[in-house]
């Protein structure tokens, strides 16, 4: 795909949800350690390859729709923008309440948005969240859109839970264990997002443009089911840093100031230390420049990009008139690269 650029979209506010369940790495190896001292696996082992020394689970009864209609509820008040006013929902959420409906109509309705707002989901892995910005860029560029609606719930919690069982199993092999481990980094929040045309923006947070890069021949390194998701962590790392710096150097040819130099700060989708550092390695980015949060919250999918910006701002990582890349790097797999001036 040619490099998408926005000559009219601002991102105008962010808001998130967490939960307040918290379950360390440390709690998660106490109930595996049958299995671990089995296959003869250290204690620390969770945190000494990942880095991830806790994540968060809603409770038992929340759903995705739910914590991502607490979002929106929060980033609607933030901003202060008539509900009337919005005229596209999307929902990114990987976890979802139903096959079907869509997680959009159901945090639609729970919103009581207009029957004129179009709203529907957009799947892409943890890239989905990047690619409904875009997405929502091109209706407002186009003159379809004034204000839209981005929303995220991830929820781990019925997938971790089943996949600490199978391990504990007798019958649990040392591939089991490896083939399920980054199931156990998965974390979950939520999280909303007001996208709009810039010129009735206030926050002054501009999208510039993005690029996207896929290598789907690699599209079975990870394959996610409710209750059972195997990975070869390994070979996705490889592969998608790979693609990174194809998509890189991609938005380095096509992006204006697209270089370390030029960027003040990373949002990247994160899942380990080991993944950074490859990452930074490979494209010659600048360590300190990246906001990062895997340590408490782990992997939460296509939540961590807006998630991680949020946060950002909110510690000052960001200022106005800064350079932001958001990036990420999804299962299929595929690589999204956006370019924001905050």
């Amino acid at each position: 795909m040619k490099p998408m650029f926005f000559s009219n979209v601002a991102i105008e506010a962010v808001e998130i949800v967490l939960p307040t369940k918290v379950i360390t790495s440390a709690d998660i190896e106490a109930q595996l350690a049958g299995t671990m001292g089995r296959m003869g696996l250290k204690p620390g082992l969770i945190v000494g390859l990942t880095g991830i020394h806790e994540r968060r689970l809603w409770d038992a009864d929340q759903q995705a729709s739910d914590v991502a209609t607490l979002a929106a509820e929060r980033v609607l008040a933030k901003a202060g923008i008539p509900r009337e006013s919005i005229g596209c929902l999307i929902s990114t959420s990987v976890s979802k309440d139903y096959i079907e409906p869509s997680v959009a109509s159901l945090v639609h309705g729970n919103l009581g948005l207009a029957e004129h707002c179009l709203n529907y989901d957009i799947g892409n892995a943890c890239l989905g969240f990047v690619n409904a910005i875009g997405s929502m860029g091109m209706m407002i560029d186009s003159g379809l859109l004034d204000y839209g609606l981005i929303v995220d719930g991830e929820n781990s919690r019925e997938v971790v839970e089943a996949t600490i069982d199978r391990l504990k199993r007798p019958d649990a092999t040392p591939d089991d264990f490896r083939n399920q481990f980054a199931t156990l980094t998965l974390g979950s929040g939520a999280v909303a997002m007001i996208v709009c045309r810039r010129d009735l923006a206030s926050s002054g947070h501009t999208v510039n443009g993005a690029v996207t890069g896929a290598a789907t021949r690699h599209s079975r390194l990870c394959l996610g089911q409710r209750t059972h998701m195997i990975a070869d962590a390994t070979q996705v790392m490889i592969h998608g840093v790979e693609l990174a710096k194809k998509t890189w150097d991609l938005a380095c040819r096509s992006l204006a100031n697209w270089s370390d130099d030029e960027i003040d700060a990373y949002i990247p989708h994160q899942v380990s230390q080991r993944n950074m550092d490859v990452l930074n390695q490979k494209l010659g980015l600048t360590p300190e420049k990246h906001h990062l949060n895997f340590p408490t919250l782990g992997n939460i999918g296509p939540a961590a990009v807006p998630i991680t910006l949020c946060q950002a701002d909110e510690m000052g990582r960001i200022r106005p008139g800064n350079h932001v890349a958001l990036m990420g790097i999804g299962s299929g797999l595929n690589c999204s690269i956006m370019s924001v001036t905050w």
